[in-house]
């Protein structure tokens, strides 16, 4: 991801917390029928913390529901391998696992797709188990999983992803019942 990376970190960061310049530039990537669902966001933003550092969170977005460790990647290509660059990512998976698994957190990585013109260019998934009870079992249901190969190294599809309006849309239906689209 190398030094993009935290352009990337910033777009995210921005979108959720409803920065009104960057919803009006993502709602652009959004079919007009998807667009309000950006409107749960403009409600009820999130408080969002950068967390780079060694084998940390890249952030942390927080409301009075729910705190969601983030793990930021970026790729032109349609499939993020964990195994690659001496197996960093599959090691910071594991770790990142462990982490919220103590305080009874869903860990989330967000891809965002670089070099593609077309479409919504973030997809979220869930980074492991979340916990048994409340909302974040609900949310954790729904969520893909970071995928694993047979040498359990994770997987990013992008086709496999929920996109990040689909999230929010769901994160919205959780906290404002009728709000956002039930979870299909």
């Amino acid at each position: 991801m190398g030094g993009s990376a935290s352009a990337y970190e910033r777009e995210l960061k921005e979108l959720l917390q409803a920065n009104p310049d960057a919803l009006l530039r993502y709602a652009r990537s959004l079919p007009p029928a998807d667009r309000p669902t950006l409107d749960a966001v403009r409600r009820a933003p999130f408080l969002v913390v950068r967390a780079a550092g060694s084998l940390g969170f890249d952030l942390v977005a927080m409301r009075s529901e729910f705190a969601f460790p983030l793990e930021v990647k970026a790729s032109a290509s349609d499939t993020i391998r964990f195994s690659a660059a001496s197996g960093r990512a599959s090691a910071q998976l594991e770790a990142h696992r462990r982490a919220v698994q103590r305080v009874g957190l869903v860990i989330l990585y967000a891809y965002r797709r670089v070099g593609r013109g077309h479409g919504e260019p973030w997809r979220v998934y869930a980074g492991g188990v979340g916990p048994s009870t409340g909302r974040y079992r609900v949310l954790n249901r729904w969520l893909p999983p970071v995928e694993a190969t047979k040498e359990g190294n994770g997987v990013l599809r992008w086709a496999a992803g929920m996109p990040l309006s689909r999230f929010m849309s769901i994160v919205a239906e959780l906290t404002e019942p009728g709000v956002g689209a039930p979870p299909p």
